[in-house]
């Protein structure tokens, strides 16, 4: 009996799903962070564009309002025609061109960002220093519906279309304290408690080559994120893409995530946002990867199946 025990709590969870049919065309560009080259303004804040087989959405808006709208257009990139976008979590910095984006694109087409998907919780209050409101997109969302838009929360994974998934939020079943601050958050039932950013959740590609992860800033870890991409797909890890929060990170913590990412066989890494500069470097060191698959994110950077990673070359 003991042992039967033992085996239920060391026994890997069950995979969500084992998609049928995986992505065969991928691209994941960024939008918004902090470096850039001769492309596009930088700023502290997180947004890529990603298609995958014919379907486009916008994972997070950045953090000023007119920024992604404007490196899109450098870009050459018309998010006029993308319906959904996805917001990983409440904070201004992936939030704050949601209503411009909205505004701007629905002059050229009704339906344009008109469907945000975000994880429960990212609404819940955020009271900070005399009762105020942290957290902004509690007003943004009544704007946003004001402009036609609508969210759609999720409690588990789902599949939006075939390969393409969202998380849900992430469990947090290794030992990553990845967000910052003290501040406390309100549940529905009232009770007040350390803001964990629970609604944190990330996008999941499951290609014929593996996993490609999309993350704004990975506040429930990047190795938890891993964990539960790996139960939605026991496909391989091919690629990690976006923010990771890993900037101010120790030494010792930053050597356990490249050991755990070297487990989970990450091919690629393409560390933007507040993954840190210095942090994509250990990892590089940590991990064995090269210059050529392991880099920092900068504006227009972008990765693909066919071609692999193309930091551009002022992150390279």
């Amino acid at each position: 009996m003991r042992l039967l025990l033992l085996l239920a709590l060391v026994a890997p969870a069950p995979a969500f799903s084992q998609t049928s049919q995986r992505l065969t065309n991928v691209r994941v560009r960024i939008l918004s962070t902090m470096l850039t080259g001769t492309t596009g303004i930088g700023e502290w804040g997180f947004a890529a564009v990603v298609e995958a087989d014919g379907r486009s959405i916008l994972f997070d808006t950045g953090a000023r309002p007119e920024t992604v709208w404007k490196n899109a257009a450098e870009l050459k990139i018309d998010l006029s025609l993308i319906t959904d976008v996805i917001l990983s979590h409440n904070h201004s910095d992936h939030t704050g061109g949601l209503l411009t984006l909205r505004r701007e694109m629905a002059k050229r087409n009704p339906k344009a960002l008109s469907k945000a998907h975000a994880g429960e919780g990212i609404f819940w209050p955020r009271p900070g220093p005399g009762g105020v409101e942290r957290n902004e997109l509690r007003k943004v969302r009544a704007a946003y519906e004001a402009l036609g838009g609508g969210f759609e929360i999720y409690t588990e994974p789902r599949e939006l279309s075939p390969g393409i998934w969202l998380t849900g939020p992430v469990e947090r079943r290794y030992p990553e304290k990845n967000w910052s601050g003290a501040g406390i958050l309100i549940r529905p039932d009232g009770a007040k408690e350390e803001d964990k950013l629970p609604e944190d959740m990330s996008l999941v590609l499951d290609t014929r080559q593996g996993l490609v992860l999309v993350s704004g800033c990975g506040h429930a870890g990047i190795i938890n994120t891993l964990d539960k991409a790996r139960r939605i797909s026991k496909a391989p890890i091919l690629a990690v893409i976006g923010g990771f929060h890993l900037f101010n990170a120790s030494d010792q913590h930053l050597a356990w995530t490249a050991g755990k990412l070297k487990e989970f066989g990450v091919r690629i890494f393409l560390g933007a946002h507040c993954t840190g500069i210095e942090a994509v470097y250990h990892i590089r060191q940590h991990t064995g990867l090269s210059r050529r698959n392991c880099a920092a994110g900068a504006v227009g950077g972008e990765f693909t199946l066919e071609n692999g990673l193309m930091p551009g070359a002022i992150a390279r």
